[in-house]
């Protein structure tokens, strides 16, 4: 799964391993699990990823699944969005050891950032209910941005308590993905399209281009990424993010 950037996979896995479980972000238990249950599940959605893209992983936390995706996929250019300055610490420490160019760490809360993004993907593991986390993840999304949700076996409930959520703020196409053939577990994905640009009330919002954009639709081929004067946490400036 992991080709020939299994040698990162790996680095990684031993950072989670190590200063992961001793700054407390993932349990001691995990770690006899963690390609299984963690790495593989979420390299599990790379093949979902449009590429090239800018791509937002809300709520970070210990980089699961931003971390993994942006490994495997580096033409994709990945913010990590996490706000308790520990993680953030982490995550800026694991993107200087792994060498990764196409990574930003950027603290703060998904609520704080809603309308400061306008990525082409967004991604989330274990940070909210679906009906929550729709809002907060069409926050940060263009118009026609894929949102990726990886949930667990109450996924098929997840999404049927917030169908009207998703109907007033417009997501389109929602479905239920199982991806990672031949890994067990497989993951379980709720895939969506944001609509257009809503307003608080849940209305379109014509004037929505005055968002930052870090990712628009481009031919492939082409490299897109965040504008300089928004990017945290980059080589050289990235314990700033903590």
């Amino acid at each position: 799964m992991f080709g020939p950037v299994i040698g990162l996979a790996q680095r990684y896995a031993e950072l989670l391993a190590g200063p992961g479980v001793e700054r407390g972000l993932i349990g001691p238990a995990e770690t006899a699990r963690l390609w299984d249950r963690h790495l593989i599940n979420c390299a599990a959605i790379a093949d979902l990823v449009p590429r090239p893209a800018a791509l937002v992983d809300l709520g970070s936390g210990a980089g699961l699944p931003g971390l993994v995706l942006a490994i495997l996929l580096p033409d994709v250019q990945v913010v990590l969005l996490e706000p308790m300055e520990r993680r953030v610490a982490f995550l800026a420490d694991c993107v200087s050891d792994l060498e990764l160019r196409n990574v930003t760490v950027h603290r703060g809360r998904a609520e704080d950032a809603v309308g400061d993004f306008a990525a082409d993907v967004v991604t989330a593991r274990a940070v909210a209910p679906l009906d929550r986390l729709a809002g907060l993840a069409l926050g940060l999304a263009r118009p026609g941005a894929l949102i990726l949700a990886i949930k667990g076996a109450a996924a098929a409930q997840e999404v049927a308590r917030a169908t009207p959520v998703l109907r007033r703020l417009g997501a389109r196409d929602v479905r239920l993905v199982k991806v990672g053939g031949g890994v067990s577990p497989a993951a379980t994905v709720v895939r969506f399209t944001a609509g257009p640009a809503l307003r608080d009330g849940g209305r379109p919002d014509r004037a929505a281009a005055g968002r930052t954009v870090i990712g628009t639709a481009a031919p492939a081929g082409q490299r897109r990424g965040t504008r300089p004067g928004h990017q945290k946490g980059r080589a050289g400036n990235r314990r700033s993010a903590g």
